[in-house]
């Protein structure tokens, strides 16, 4: 997945934002809150980050192309990094992005749900 891609795939998830920051990185939020992100660097893909499970955190931290997020798994948060090939497919991607957008919604109150349409 590109940062095109990425960006296309987290616009059409529902209320989301996207601001860049961080050193010119894609930056996704629903409520305010970052779910997923994309790095400017392409080389030799762009890096992709997303919000976790804890179950998913221990799976995915493992496999080849894939790490805990630098400076958020350090600071004990469920976040993993594609940085590199196998990495995911793109329908992989889509889902676990899917997920820490769902992870995020789950976190708010009744009333924030409601105030942003989910």
């Amino acid at each position: 997945m590109q940062r095109d891609e990425f960006n296309q795939f987290c616009q059409s998830l529902r209320s989301t934002s996207h601001v860049v920051q961080w050193h010119n990185s894609d930056v996704w939020k629903v409520g305010n809150k970052v779910f997923a992100l994309c790095n400017s660097q392409e080389d030799p893909l762009p890096g992709i980050t997303f919000k976790t499970s804890a179950l998913d955190y221990e799976i995915l931290r493992v496999l080849p192309g894939l790490r805990p997020a630098p400076y958020l798994a350090s600071r004990g948060l469920t976040w993993i990094q594609r940085y590199d090939y196998p990495g995911l497919s793109d329908d992989k991607i889509q889902h676990y992005i899917t997920e820490a957008h769902r992870i995020i919604v789950s976190g708010f109150s009744r009333r924030k749900r409601s105030e942003l349409g989910l």
